[in-house]
């Protein structure tokens, strides 16, 4: 099977897989997956569309993400595996769906207003 790609996004981070049928080898820009996503949680984040449908070690999977932080870029690769698993595997869908793997997060940051030092924090108010 040839490889497809697959995009998923969180915040301000863009990932896009490449997953072919293999034996369950998944690099994150040129990293192991284990060791580009250090702690347990975000491990966990990134591969839940596997671990849920329990199709972990059948896939190789190869990962660009950039952008934003390492937590949104967990999130930006479970969205684009629940992505590419819905695609490649028809019986998957209402298993991802009852997860919410397949909804795109779109919380995104404020914008900073003129005048206010944060988004919605004000300077201090003196009435006189």
């Amino acid at each position: 099977m040839a490889q497809e790609n697959f995009i998923g996004r969180r915040k301000t981070s863009t990932a896009r897989i490449y997953i072919s049928e293999g034996k369950g080898n998944i690099v994150v820009n040129g990293k192991p997956i284990e060791e580009y996503f250090n702690t347990k949680a975000r491990l966990n984040i990134a591969k839940l569309p596997l671990t849920v449908t329990e199709l972990d070690g059948k896939y190789d999977v190869k990962v660009t993400v950039r952008g934003g932080g390492v937590t949104g870029q967990a999130g930006a690769v479970s969205l684009a595996l629940a992505r590419a698993i819905d695609s490649m595997n028809e019986g998957k869908h209402d298993i991802l769906k009852q997860n919410g793997l397949l909804t795109r997060d779109d919380r995104m940051v404020e914008r900073k207003k003129y005048g206010q030092p944060k988004a919605r924090k004000r300077f201090q108010f003196s009435k006189r």
